[in-house]
């Protein structure tokens, strides 16, 4: 490759627009700040472990991932996971528990098993970015909890910053209203206002302790021992799952948003390295942020260096700039939030209900109300791709047709018709699903010990299940005295007759 073409390739996957990269990445920073604080009080940690992680996260995998303008940081979902191991041993188990995870998931994308994700439908897609929208929403319904009229009311003006300005600068053909992301200048707004009105609002600082310090690279303080893997090996499994689960459908879904492919098993093992590298800085696990991704993506990120910027800026602003950041209204981040929240909801989804087949919608619907029941993003996931498998199995069972001999045939003389066998021809798929309905269909009383022909050249058998019962109607015929010729059976569906029948 020449140096021209590598500097492209770099600059395209890097920062195709510099400027654009870093005003987004700034964007998602400020999406991140009440969420990743909000989570390490579930988690049970204090805020500072959420922020390094979140930090630290960052840095690693703008590198190591395979999802260029993917924002990746604490997460509630591995805070749900996380804060039975807190509250029982401590955060010494819980940093040691992500480190085991981490390896577990670059051994996933070492093994390149990112394919499984092929097994998640759209139905179920849309149901987790749709819930995942309403988890945003949820959240932030906590700070408007008794609130003051001045609290609605910088609410109002910051959703009004937030879309207002955009609109405004096209209307006007401004271009200073849309190089700006609104966000950004919601957040400076409404903090100079507050303090220029005297308008007394909750802060980032009542959220909790903000870092004063650097992290620092350290293993974590457990004893060396089966014992602590006992402890850690289960939470570290749920942990390594959970994070693999969100970043893959995280990446499909930053994927749609910019018409590009990315690397799902680069992805999957850069986010154990990432939570590796976390776990020793003294920071959470932590996986793809669905919400931060799109508001990246949604304010021009495309490459790596707008996910870097995020966690950069993000350290910056919790340690360099720590006594200007503790002073913005909680409120401002409340409405950027409510943004990320209607900018992530599938809001086509709705009129596609009606439309849509009904199976796909209950799908989704399904993976909708489990998420948001459970809290738990890879519960509604599972529920999702559990009903996608059942429901996919039931309508391929139901192509199945098995068709037997006219009644004419079967009402002839036996003796004038012995050389001409009665024919059952199969086609449609033969599994699991639709095995009792294949023994169902033929008749072996009606023909009263004739030769019998199945004629499967129409049909393929997939499994065991499919195998026993081709035996099941082949036995039962010839316990009626007739005698039976299959016929038709494709390359496949004899070898696994072959291999797993009886030989019968």
């Amino acid at each position: 490759m020449s140096t021209t073409a590598l500097i492209s390739r770099l600059r395209t996957e890097w920062a195709p627009s510099v400027p654009r990269e870093l005003l987004a990445g700034a964007v998602a920073t400020f999406a991140l700040i009440p969420e990743v604080i909000a989570f390490s009080f579930v988690a049970g940690v204090d805020p500072s472990v959420g922020l390094f992680a979140s930090f630290v996260i960052s840095i690693v995998i703008a590198f190591a991932g395979g999802r260029p303008a993917m924002v990746s940081a604490a997460a509630g979902s591995v805070a749900l996971v996380a804060a039975p191991l807190v509250a029982a041993h401590g955060l010494g188990y819980l940093l040691a528990a992500g480190l085991l995870a981490g390896a577990v998931q670059v051994v996933f994308g070492l093994l390149k098993l990112g394919v499984l994700m092929r097994f998640v439908s759209s139905s179920v897609r849309t149901g987790f970015v749709n819930a995942l929208a309403v988890l945003i929403f949820s959240a932030q319904l906590p700070h408007l909890k008794d609130a003051q009229p001045a609290t609605w009311a910088f609410l109002a003006l910051g959703l009004a910053i937030i879309y207002g300005l955009p609109w405004l600068g096209q209307r006007l053909g401004l271009r200073a209203l849309t190089a700006i992301p609104s966000p950004l200048i919601c957040v400076v707004a409404l903090t100079l206002l507050a303090s220029f009105l005297g308008v007394h609002l909750p802060t980032v600082a009542d959220l909790g302790r903000l870092p004063d310090s650097l992290p620092f690279f350290g293993l974590p303080a457990v004893p060396a021992s089966w014992e602590t893997l006992r402890i850690i090996a289960l939470p570290a499994l749920a942990i390594a799952l959970v994070g693999l689960l969100e970043s893959v459908l995280t990446a499909a879904v930053v994927d749609e948003l910019t018409g590009t492919p990315s690397d799902k098993n680069r992805e999957c093992a850069g986010l154990g390295l990432a939570n590796m590298a976390a776990s020793c800085f003294g920071g959470i696990a932590g996986c793809g942020m669905i919400g931060q991704a799109v508001s990246n993506v949604k304010y021009g990120g495309r490459g790596r260096l707008s996910t870097l910027f995020a966690g950069v800026f993000l350290l910056v602003l919790m340690v360099a700039l720590k006594d200007w950041v503790s002073r913005v209204p909680v409120i401002a981040l409340v409405a950027i939030m409510v943004m990320v929240s209607a900018s992530t909801f599938d809001w086509k989804s709705l009129g596609q209900l009606l439309r849509h087949p009904r199976l796909s919608s209950a799908v989704m619907l399904a993976t909708v109300v489990v998420t948001i029941a459970t809290h738990n993003l890879a519960a509604g996931v599972a529920v999702g791709v559990l009903l996608s498998g059942v429901f996919f199995a039931f309508k391929v069972s139901r192509m199945l047709d098995v068709q037997g001999p006219s009644e004419a045939d079967l009402e002839l003389d036996l003796d004038a018709v012995s050389k001409d066998p009665l024919v059952w021809r199969v086609r449609g798929q033969v599994f699991f699903a639709s095995a009792d309905a294949f023994i169902e269909a033929f008749d072996v009383l009606a023909a009263r010990g004739r030769a019998v022909r199945i004629d499967v050249s129409g049909a393929h058998f997939w499994d065991v299940t499919a195998v026993g019962a081709l035996e099941k109607v082949v036995e039962r015929f010839r316990g009626q005295g007739s005698g039976v010729e299959v016929v038709g059976l494709s390359e496949a569906s004899a070898v696994l007759v072959d291999r797993v029948g009886s030989g019968g």
